[in-house]
């Protein structure tokens, strides 16, 4: 098969989901990083941001096994790619490189534009009122007695056309959190689910009564959790300017949270 940037990028998503979910090893996952990299190489300037996707990924996973030099190398030549995510690099895991004279160097290289620098914020907020919702989700659905699969709606993704292709790294890392929540919770809520309709058929004292309140009430949780959702949709700033800048100064910016 023709590697092509389409089928690149849905590798790539696959490859985070898979990562986030548990479903391949750490070191499964710096092997397949590698490959995209060197498949989106091949493809020449037109699969420059993926390469530089594998490269910000496998930054990201050096860094998590302590190894500060290989981090940086994979950065910096994300950056030379395209990645461009200054909000992404003032993240808890990557402040403590903020000190070295080589982060601060590919730091400084990096360009955006206000307009994008706008969705990168929305991205990672994004990311992290996903992660907090599920976890809420995951509370509310505790002991819940009906039969009922409860999914978790999703801010919809910008469509707008960015200014650098480092915003498409972004909004797969965004939509591989998406998708590796809902796939979380589907798992959990189908095993309820199953586990319910089980007991109800061999408990005589089952509680439908209580069974149809909890019911109910997930469905008052997820009208509510959709209309949130929906509302949180990224809305372009007007004036937004298109013209790159420097990314704001190295600790300057506070990561969503």
């Amino acid at each position: 098969m023709v590697d092509t940037v389409n089928s690149l990028a849905t590798r790539v998503h696959e490859l985070e989901v898979a990562i986030l979910t548990g479903a391949t090893s750490l070191v499964n996952g710096t092997t397949g990083f590698h490959d995209i990299v060197a498949r989106a190489t091949r493809l020449g300037p037109e699969g420059a941001w993926l390469a530089a996707s594998g490269h910000a990924a496998l930054g990201g996973l050096a860094l998590a096994h302590g190894q500060v030099d290989q981090a940086i190398h994979h950065l910096d030549a994300a950056v030379t790619g395209g990645f461009n995510d200054c909000v992404a690099l003032h993240s808890a895991p990557i402040r403590p490189l903020h000190g070295d004279p080589r982060f601060r160097a590919l730091y400084e290289r990096m360009r955006v534009t206000p307009a994008d620098l706008d969705e990168f914020f929305w991205l990672h907020q994004e990311m992290q009122i996903a992660t907090r919702e599920a976890q809420a989700a995951t509370v509310d659905n505790i002991g819940r007695l009906d039969t009922g699969v409860s999914l978790l709606p999703q801010a919809p993704m910008p469509t707008r056309e960015p200014n650098t292709p480092g915003v498409l790294i972004t909004r797969i890392d965004l939509a591989a959190t998406q998708a590796a929540l809902q796939q979380t919770a589907i798992k959990a809520e189908f095993q309820r689910s199953a586990g319910n309709t089980s007991l109800s058929l061999i408990d005589d004292s089952w509680d439908y009564t209580r069974a149809t309140r909890d019911a109910w009430h997930a469905d008052v949780l997820d009208t509510q959790r959709l209309q949130a959702a929906a509302a949180r949709a990224f809305v372009e700033r007007p004036g937004a300017g298109s013209m790159l800048i420097p990314c704001p100064p190295l600790g300057s910016i506070s990561y969503p949270g």
